[in-house]
């Protein structure tokens, strides 16, 4: 039986279980195992690879792992656990039950760079050239979480249109969460060998292909570096563009109190304006001190 089917490309997925394996009667998930992947993607990339190929010293970058990794994990659970309901019992160690699901990539990058911030003063050496080098480590982490979000049929938008070459059909059984589902995605479901089907855009995958080319496009051009802070600026509005239009499409969204207001879309839009300013701010002073 097919889990997840896009249509228009003619590509099927099979038996796609979020179960991985087991230890000793503990389910290992696949999200998790994409989370672990793309940390320790991350930390090759921005800890070792990138540095070397600016001529600095991979042991400051590594060094850095080590406190920004479990905060930056935490950051995500709690930006979560901020914008979405407690269970009810949850008590305060629920923000530490990673397996109960729930770890937002916004909390993920603000602590991140906070972290970054921090440990920059603390060895005395220049924070906007710092995560210039180490962003591409949190781009390509994000980038492969996604294809976990994928395996945990999450993260997905709303109903797509037959005519979307890259509309995704799934299991309405396997969601993860059923409240995501749509009364638009319910009236255009699809019956497959008497098994329930929804057609959803697949944004996890879209947002995974678009910072997968802005990984790409950093890389290549980081020797091209105009200015300090020039890298984290492009991807603060090449992410912050992507995000905004593709919280859109999304049915999971966390809203700020009861107000419907997607908090992505408010991070989304300062992230793409503080990005906007500091490159019209370095160019300009590129120029100057060119003229």
């Amino acid at each position: 039986m097919s889990d997840i089917i896009f249509p228009n490309l003619g590509i099927t997925f099979e038996n796609v279980n979020r179960i991985a394996f087991s230890i000793f009667g503990i389910s290992i998930y696949w999200y998790a195992i994409f989370v672990v992947i793309g940390i320790g993607a991350g930390y090759f990339f921005g800890g070792v690879y990138a540095p070397k190929k600016t001529g600095q010293d991979p042991k400051v970058y590594t060094d850095f792992a080590i406190w920004v990794i479990p905060a930056a994990i935490l950051g995500g659970r709690l930006f979560y656990l901020i914008f979405s309901p407690w269970p009810a019992g949850a008590n305060f160690f629920h923000l530490f039950n990673l397996r109960a699901g729930g770890i937002a990539i916004w909390g993920v990058i603000i602590t991140a760079i906070l972290v970054s911030f921090l440990y920059a003063r603390h060895k005395k050496i220049n924070f906007l050239n710092f995560v210039d080098t180490a962003i591409v480590g949190l781009i390509i982490g994000h980038v492969i979480g996604r294809f976990g979000n994928f395996m945990n049929r999450e993260a997905f938008g709303g109903f797509a249109a037959n005519n979307n070459p890259f509309a995704m059909q799934i299991r309405l059984d396997q969601v993860h969460n059923i409240n995501n589902v749509t009364s638009d995605m319910l009236s255009n479901s699809i019956i497959r060998e008497g098994i329930e089907y929804i057609q959803v855009h697949p944004v996890m995958l879209y947002e995974a292909a678009i910072n997968l080319a802005l990984f790409i496009f950093l890389n290549i051009y980081r020797k091209h570096k105009k200015f300090d802070g020039e890298l984290i600026a492009m991807y603060l509005v090449s992410y912050g563009i992507t995000r905004f239009f593709l919280e859109t499409l999304r049915t999971d969204q966390l809203h700020i109190g009861g107000s419907g207001i997607a908090i992505a879309h408010i991070l989304s839009a300062l992230a793409a304006v503080l990005g906007g300013a500091m490159l019209v701010r370095g160019y300009m002073k590129v120029k100057k001190k060119a003229a």
